[in-house]
Order: C-alpha cells, then sequence, then structure tokens
C-alpha cells in the first residue's frame, strides 16, 4: 500500500457532508461573534479555516503503510488481552488469576470501545478498503448497536457541537452540565445520578441512541421506535449473554467468580469511557452555542465553534491510545474522520493555529479536567451558575482575567 493520492468518495466527511449550512455559504450571520472571537473578523475566521483545511489534507493524503500497521496492531493486541482475560477467569477461584483475569479483560474493552470501535465507526480506516475494518461492517463491543450510535454521534453530535435543541449530548437528556439549560428540581441527585450512569454508561448510551424523548413530544410513536427497540433488544441480548453466561458458565465452579470479574470488567470500562468522555465534553471553560449560530454558518465557523466546544486531556502516549485518542478531543472534533493515531502530531500545529489567532486551546491532566467536571456538575445541580460559568470561561480566554474580574459587578442571572 502506498500513500494515497486522494481521499476514496465513500469516506464520509461530517463536516462536509453531515453540516446542513455548509461551507461557504453567503450571508453569514454574526452569531459566531462572542467573547471567544470578536477580536476575529470574519476574514481572520476563514484564514484560520484555510489553515486548518492545510493540515488535514496534507494528513489525510499521507495515509499508508505504517497507518494500516498500526491498527491491525491495536486490534490483534485488543484480541490477545481478551482472550487472556476470558482464559484467566476460568480459574477465577484463584485470586491472582480473578484480578489478572478481569485487569485484562476490562483492557481489552477498553481498547475495543475505545481505539478502536468507536475510530473505526467514524470511517477513520475505511480508506484501507479492508471489508472487516469499515465502518459500514464493524459492530463493536458495545450494547448500543453501531448504526443506531452512527446516527446520535457521528451525525447529530458532530454536526451540531455543543448547539443547544441539536446536540442532545449537552448533558444525556439527564445532567444539566450547563447553565443555559432550565433547572428542575430531578437535577438535584444529579451529582448521584451521574455517579450511576458512570457506572452503567454503556447501557445509557444505548437508552440515550433509541432517543424515545421523541416519542415524548410527539415526533415519533412507539410503532415507529419498534425496528429500533428490537435491533437493541438482540444486541443487548448477545452481550450480556456472552459476557454474564456463556463465558462464566464455561469456568465450571469458578461461575461466581467469573462473573463478577466480567461485570467488574464491564463497570471499569463504562467509568474509563464516561471520565473521558466528559473531560472532552464538559469543563466549564468548553463553551456552548444558540441554533442561531448555525444560521448560513461557514465551514470555517464550523471548525471554531468544534475548538470551542472541545477540551484535551495531557498525558503520555498510553493514555493517549487507552482513551482511543479522544484525549486529543479538539483534534477529532475538527478532524472525525481522521485517523486518531494522527491527532497527536498535529496537536502542536492546533495549539499554535489557537495562540496566533488568540482563541482558547483547553487541555489539561485528566485528574483535573474530570475534577472540574465533577465539581461543575455539582453546583449545576442547584439553580443560576450563570456568573460563575461566565466567569470561568473568560479566564480561560487570553488575557481573559481582567475581562473576568469585571463581571464581579453584575447582577446574578437567574
Amino acid at each position: 500500500m502506498t500513500a494515497l493520492e486522494t481521499i476514496p468518495e465513500h469516506v464520509t466527511r461530517i463536516n462536509e457532508a453531515k453540516t446542513p449550512t455548509g461551507p461557504g455559504r453567503p450571508g453569514a450571520s454574526t452569531a459566531h461573534i462572542t467573547p471567544s472571537t470578536e477580536h476575529l473578523t470574519t476574514d481572520d475566521i476563514e484564514r484560520l479555516g484555510a489553515e486548518l483545511e492545510v493540515i488535514r489534507d496534507r494528513v489525510m493524503s499521507s495515509l499508508g503503510d505504517d497507518d494500516a500497521r498500526y491498527i491491525r496492531r491495536v486490534i490483534r493486541s485488543q484480541r490477545g488481552f481478551e482472550a487472556a482475560g476470558r482464559i484467566l477467569l476460568l480459574g477465577a477461584l484463584f485470586p491472582p488469576a480473578f484480578l489478572a483475569g478481569t485487569a485484562s479483560l476490562a483492557v481489552a474493552k477498553i481498547l475495543e470501545n475505545m481505539e478502536i470501535g468507536h475510530n473505526v465507526l467514524h470511517g477513520q480506516w475505511d480508506w484501507m478498503r479492508d471489508p472487516e475494518i469499515n465502518s459500514t461492517t464493524w459492530e463493536w463491543d458495545h450494547v448500543s448497536t453501531a448504526k443506531s450510535w452512527q446516527q446520535t454521534h457521528n451525525y447529530l453530535h458532530h454536526t451540531y457541537t455543543n448547539v443547544h435543541g441539536k446536540d442532545r449530548d449537552i448533558g444525556y437528556n439527564v445532567l444539566r452540565v450547563d447553565p443555559e439549560q432550565e433547572w428542575q428540581p430531578i437535577y438535584l441527585f444529579q451529582t448521584f445520578t451521574n455517579a450511576g450512569l458512570a457506572m452503567i454508561f454503556e447501557w445509557g448510551i444505548a437508552a440515550f441512541d433509541l432517543e424515545l424523548d421523541q416519542i415524548q413530544r410527539g415526533e415519533a410513536t412507539w410503532r415507529d421506535k419498534l425496528p429500533e427497540l428490537k435491533a437493541m433488544g438482540r444486541k443487548a441480548g448477545k452481550q450480556a449473554l456472552k459476557d454474564f453466561v456463556v463465558f462464566p458458565a464455561l469456568s465450571g465452579p469458578s461461575f461466581v467468580p467469573a462473573l463478577a470479574g466480567s461485570v467488574l470488567a464491564n463497570v471499569i470500562r463504562n467509568i474509563w469511557s464516561h471520565a473521558v468522555i466528559f473531560c472532552g465534553h464538559f469543563p466549564v471553560e468548553v463553551e456552548t452555542f444558540d441554533e442561531e449560530r448555525l444560521e448560513n454558518e461557514s465551514q470555517a465557523e464550523w471548525y471554531v465553534r468544534q475548538m470551542l466546544g472541545s477540551a484535551n486531556i495531557d498525558g503520555s502516549v498510553l493514555l493517549h491510545i487507552m482513551t482511543g485518542n479522544l484525549s486529543h478531543q479538539i483534534e477529532h472534533h475538527l478532524f472525525p474522520d481522521m485517523p486518531s493515531r494522527r491527532y497527536r502530531t498535529i496537536a502542536p500545529e492546533i495549539r499554535d493555529i489557537c495562540r496566533r489567532y488568540g482563541l482558547p486551546y483547553h487541555s489539561g491532566p485528566m485528574w483535573k479536567q474530570y475534577g472540574g467536571v465533577l465539581a461543575k456538575i455539582a453546583r449545576l445541580s442547584f439553580p443560576g451558575g450563570h456568573k460563575r460559568t461566565a466567569k470561568q470561561r473568560l479566564r480561560a480566554l487570553p488575557f481573559g482575567r481582567r475581562r473576568a474580574e469585571s463581571l464581579d459587578a453584575a447582577p446574578t442571572a437567574a
């Protein structure tokens, strides 16, 4: 395989094919002007977009053998960890085998969901034309079906990132993660709701992917949802049968500890996925937007929205692999169909673009990012939060601390 001259047509560029306002529409509104971008002219934003296009074209035209070897190596490693975990749990009556087997199976599930499943389903590896490692054929180790997840994640979330009323990932319909979400008494308990969601995260995402709230709004009926419910039921049944019946039963007298190990591996995977995703989307510095923002939004403005609406996690190469390179959430949101291993190589360029154009580049160690998210969820369980959030977002901007302090004299929003 040689470096590619062009990207095959069947690779979907979400930011071209899915963004309904499309690139380069005339008559762009002023909705893109926020405290983060008010110093930029329309020409500045278009130049920024052009620089990003150059980076994307350079990387996508250079994909080749090294990239293909990487994803195949990760898949082999993941399958090795899974096989080792299953075998070790056959002897789960022995504590060392239980611990090693559970850890190995948890690593396998994390790798499959994060660095493999999530990225394959984004079409990042479709250019290889491998019938197995392809967004149209891959079915991941997750309760959600690939098709339903691609609809809610690839399309809705990546098209309408952080737009109120369009991006359903803002709080996943159960959490208040932005002060612009109307407060309801149920949010008083969201610290506990969030903890429970973390432990069953794949099941929560599967229920979320069904978009059952459409029935409440009168946009769909139960009959309309029946095919999706049946598909998820089949997928969930297979997952539960595999993890909680078949493999534990193979261990014979070790059934109970083997079952416990399998349950624990799934919980570990769920908590890790929850932490990574929340760190990338919900730190207090990350911005949200009104629907007006979408009006005649140009491709370059779409790029800026992705940069302002995402946050990275600082860490080692191993951390990046275990997060599916979603530790480079900014780069992922800019180029969702770019192979994840390339995000680390372009991250310094993206950071430099943000520096030169005076835009924030939100990044920090995982403990700080996740701690901040949990504190934000706790604060927003109560009404208000507008003024504090506005100040923290301003502080995150280049030279924004003085402007944040100026808000001290402003009245608190309800």
